[in-house]
């Protein structure tokens, strides 16, 4: 049950997204809404939780955006994985290490997707890439954090409840 309510939601984000967001972009560069869902997520319980829902919820984005299957589901699986290692060594209530942590570990997604992207014969210079896409791209996500954070958190709470 838990499960499908998370793809209903990842695919109401990739709507938003990809039609919404265009006229918020800055510079070219918006936020990764799939990207803030699963790291909080995987910052919150695990990384475990936290690498399924970014591997379902990078699949999703791959098979919505039709081009290379299964990069963004790796690249979102290990920042889904990092956020949920650092969520269980850090004090995981407080909402300025969830927005560092959001940054980092989205800058490690877009680093592994560069990576990917580098095995696939497909070259973007470095310099471009760090500056100019992934650092303003984890900039904006980890921005958004502290408005998610506690929708998220109260999620979770409410969950753990009735469990």
């Amino acid at each position: 049950m838990q499960f499908t309510v998370y793809l209903l939601l990842l695919g109401v984000i990739l709507i938003f997204q990809s039609t919404v967001l265009e006229t918020v972009a800055i510079a070219g560069v918006k936020p990764d809404l799939v990207m803030l869902l699963v790291v909080l997520n995987g910052f919150l319980l695990g990384a475990r939780e936290g690498a399924f829902l970014g591997f379902a919820g990078g699949i999703l984005e791959d098979l919505f955006a039709g081009s290379y299957i299964g990069l963004n589901a790796l690249s979102k699986m290990a920042a889904g994985y990092l956020a949920g290692a650092a969520g269980e060594r850090l004090f995981r209530e407080n909402i300025p290490i969830a927005t560092i942590v959001t940054f980092f570990t989205s800058l490690a997604g877009l680093a592994v997707n560069y990576l990917l992207l580098l095995c696939l014969d497909i070259y973007v210079s470095p310099l471009h890439a760090f500056f100019r896409v992934a650092l303003p791209c984890s900039a904006y996500t980890a921005l958004l954090a502290p408005f998610v954070f506690w929708r998220i958190f109260r999620h979770i709470q409410v969950r753990s409840r009735d469990l």
